[in-house]
């Protein structure tokens, strides 16, 4: 191999690495986010709660939610709805914190979002 192509590939290997160095690491330093559908008799919505968020509660999942909100009555998250990231691709981002009120007919689950899903941070600004 001749010296300039040596330099050019070490040169282009030293690009990618700074690319993904400041690219892809700030992704993975937000928390990262899992939604719940949250259903009653009247309506349902989607909500997004961080594994920090999670792991403070008793299991770190739908059946989670749910004794929080049986044990305080309440609680404050994050509904999540479907919009337009600036580059025209569908999102999965926050839209507004509510308060969920334990009721008899209320039913928590697990929501796959086949879109991307926007951190919490992310979303407020």
């Amino acid at each position: 191999m001749s010296k300039t192509s040596t330099r050019l590939l070490l040169g282009i290997g030293l690009a990618g690495l700074i690319m993904e160095s400041t690219v892809i690491q700030p992704a993975f330093a937000a928390d990262k986010v899992s939604l719940f559908k949250v259903i009653t008799s009247k309506d349902e919505i989607v909500i997004g709660m961080t594994d920090d968020e999670l792991a403070k509660l008793e299991g770190n999942n739908a059946g989670g939610i749910a004794k929080m909100l049986v044990a305080k009555g309440s609680m404050s998250v994050w509904q999540y709805a479907v919009r337009k990231a600036p580059t025209g691709d569908l999102e999965q981002a926050p839209l507004r914190q509510v308060g969920l009120i334990a009721s008899e007919s209320l039913r928590v689950e697990p929501y796959a979002s086949p879109l991307k899903i926007v951190p919490i941070e992310d979303g407020k600004k």
